[in-house]
């Protein structure tokens, strides 16, 4: 294992072997954990794809209120589930199946579809015209304004679905889906979060689906795999310690290195990051 590597480990918080009951456990304690340091909230909000990630987190999530209701008698704890399309999902069917799995407290629906076109027109008549890559980030940052919105109606957190395959290669929207109050899944790769959606009973079609953020208007259910250059197993490997061929490891550090500024918070002039 190289000196980088060894670092990335570390300051991403990765173990070579867990226990899905374990971390389970850890993420709804810490959950709990959260809201008892800040009694002003009644739970959580998160947005749900009928992915892999919101749906291990959408779970723990409900989990965790579910207890602190038993726990502390209050009943006023919940977890909202929100459905953010943009116009018709292709995989609505797994979002449905998502929820089915959850049993969300309450489910709200908003589309993004509106709210982004209408963005994207503002641009346009500004003379900026965006790209469809771009304009994917403002579905990503639209999906979490909404969030928020319902998050500070409802007196809620947050909750956010990055993990360690995520971050290392920042593979996520800056301020998107990249911004939360809480991450219960950090420290944990994409097989691991599967390890565990295995232990809670989740139906095996939607954490064993081929990944996609689904951004990108005109590559539509573009995978992530195909976007990134390299292979979750790859970097999964490399996240618990393991060697990966060379062309897997410098792509891995490369996309490290290009995105260490979505892992940074704004800069200062006290921070080193920019001399």
């Amino acid at each position: 294992m190289g000196p980088l590597q060894k670092r990335i480990i570390e300051e991403l918080k990765v173990l070579p072997t867990i226990d899905p009951k374990e971390e389970i456990r850890k993420s709804v304690d810490f959950l709990k954990a959260y809201l008892t340091k800040h009694p002003f909230l009644k739970g959580f909000v998160l947005g749900i794809s009928g992915g892999q990630d919101s749906t291990l987190v959408g779970k723990l999530a409900q989990i965790a209120v579910e207890e602190m209701r038993q726990e502390t008698k209050n009943q006023d704890y919940l977890f909202i589930a929100v459905r953010l399309p943009y116009g018709t999902q292709m995989d609505e069917s797994d979002c449905q199946d998502s929820l089915a799995f959850i049993e969300p407290d309450q489910i709200l629906t908003v589309n993004i579809k509106e709210a982004v076109d209408a963005s994207e027109r503002a641009l346009k008549d500004a003379g900026i015209e965006i790209s469809d890559f771009t304009k994917g980030n403002e579905k990503a940052r639209e999906r979490m304004k909404v969030q928020y919105s319902i998050a500070a109606t409802k007196r809620c957190a947050v909750v956010g679905t990055d993990h360690a395959a995520e971050a290392i290669t920042g593979f996520y929207t800056k301020y998107g889906d990249g911004g939360a109050d809480i991450v219960p899944i950090f420290r944990l790769n994409k097989r691991q979060g599967r390890m565990l959606l295995s232990e809670l009973n989740c139906p095996k079609h939607l954490y064993e689906k081929v990944p996609t953020a689904d951004l990108e208007g005109d590559r539509p259910q573009l995978p992530d795999e195909v976007a990134l250059g390299v292979k979750y197993e790859e970097i999964d490997d490399y996240l618990e310690g393991k060697a990966v061929n060379e062309t897997a490891r410098k792509r891995i550090e490369q996309l490290y290195n290009h995105s260490k500024h979505k892992r940074h918070m704004p800069i200062t002039i006290f921070d080193t990051f920019w001399k």
